[in-house]
């Protein structure tokens, strides 16, 4: 009997594919609609009663569905108008609206990340009509 050893170059690959494949697993998994509201900023204002984690949330539904890069595109844009609607502070609704262009692409492994309620590594796909019925089937859920 012939004991076989794989080389370490061997083993890095097989183990580097292993964790590959677990993390592609199924997309068509969506797991219930959650927000943190506006996860790494303030939810209102510290020193006026400005609260704009309302704009947040509805931000929070269109990313956490996920879809094309010109969907998302969309979101960002509407979030900024609804910061800039609430606060009447084109400064902050820039800053806001920067922060999520810079910050929510599909690519980075974060929980506020564009998809969300997907699996990680979907990228930028336009939802199938099977998974629109999904993800109105918890939009209303969550209402």
């Amino acid at each position: 009997m012939t004991l076989k050893i794989f080389s370490p170059v061997s083993l890095m690959l097989i183990f580097g594919l292993n964790i590959y494949t677990t993390g592609c697993g199924s997309t068509k998994t969506l797991k219930p609609f959650s927000s943190d509201g506006c996860s790494l900023f303030p939810d209102r204002s510290m020193t006026n009663n400005e609260d704009w984690c309302e704009c947040c949330v509805e931000h929070d539904k269109a990313y956490w569905r996920g879809g094309t890069d010109e969907e998302r595109a969309q979101a960002d844009s509407l979030f900024k108008v609804c910061i800039l609607v609430k606060t009447q502070d084109e400064p902050l609704a820039e800053m806001m609206y920067l922060g999520v262009r810079l910050g929510g692409s599909p690519y980075f492994p974060t929980w506020y990340r564009w998809g969300y309620g997907w699996n990680y590594q979907r990228g930028y796909a336009p939802l199938t009509k099977e998974e629109k019925k999904i993800v109105q089937k918890l939009l209303d859920d969550y209402e």
